[in-house]
């Protein structure tokens, strides 16, 4: 069996690889039972080994030799709500994170923002990193929702492993992109909302279940 730490690390590396993230920005984390495996704080993802992942529990309490994200409370948060998320990730992507300077959801420009679980990309409210006060915020955004922008810093996504929060989060940045290039233009046309409502009808029953 591979090493859920291992995978951690890879995804991080993703991460990097796909542009979502540089330096020691964003965090990543994966669920192990009732607790958590996630990247530590202030390290250079590509210097990582397995002994470099801490576990944390429900309570917040860490096993191992390195201190976790400082942003650890939203992982622990949605494990706890959402019994789904197998997987979640943050990430200070440009495009995402210049949108959320905006402070502003992401409307229906296009049928994609349905991926996400609503007819929205909502916007968190602002609040400092690390606080329980973001966590509050990005859990109201996340309600219903597989990802969302938090206000002046980046996204957030939860997915039922790492291999679709790593796909997730691609996703919103390129949806961002895209609002950011279509909103260069003009205003973008938006899907009604009966229009939204048909995509995520279609969308219960899409890939492979």
């Amino acid at each position: 069996m591979t090493d859920p730490r291992q995978q951690l690390i890879a995804t991080a590396l993703a991460m990097g690889a796909s542009g979502l993230n540089r330096g020691t920005a964003g965090n990543v984390s994966v669920r192990s039972g009732q607790d958590f495996y996630i990247t530590p704080t202030g390290m250079a993802y590509a210097a990582l080994v397995p002994d470099d992942i801490p576990l944390l529990t429900p309570d917040g309490a860490r096993h191992g030799r390195r201190k976790p994200s400082s942003e650890w409370r939203f992982h622990r948060d949605l494990y706890a709500a959402r019994p789904e998320v197998g997987a979640v990730l943050h990430a200070h992507s440009p495009f995402a994170a210049s949108l959320a300077c905006l402070r502003r959801d992401i409307p229906p420009f296009h049928y994609m923002i349905a991926r996400f679980g609503g007819d929205t990309i909502r916007c968190a409210d602002y609040a400092i990193f690390g606080s329980p006060e973001l966590s509050t915020a990005a859990m109201h955004a996340m309600e219903g929702r597989k990802g969302c922008l938090l206000a002046n810093h980046g996204l957030l996504v939860a997915g039922r492993d790492l291999g679709e929060a790593l796909a997730l989060a691609i996703e919103l940045e390129e949806l961002c992109e895209q609002y950011w290039r279509a909103c260069q233009l003009g205003r973008p046309v938006l899907l009604t909302p009966a229009e939204m409502r048909a995509v995520l009808d279609k969308f219960a029953g899409y890939g492979q279940q």
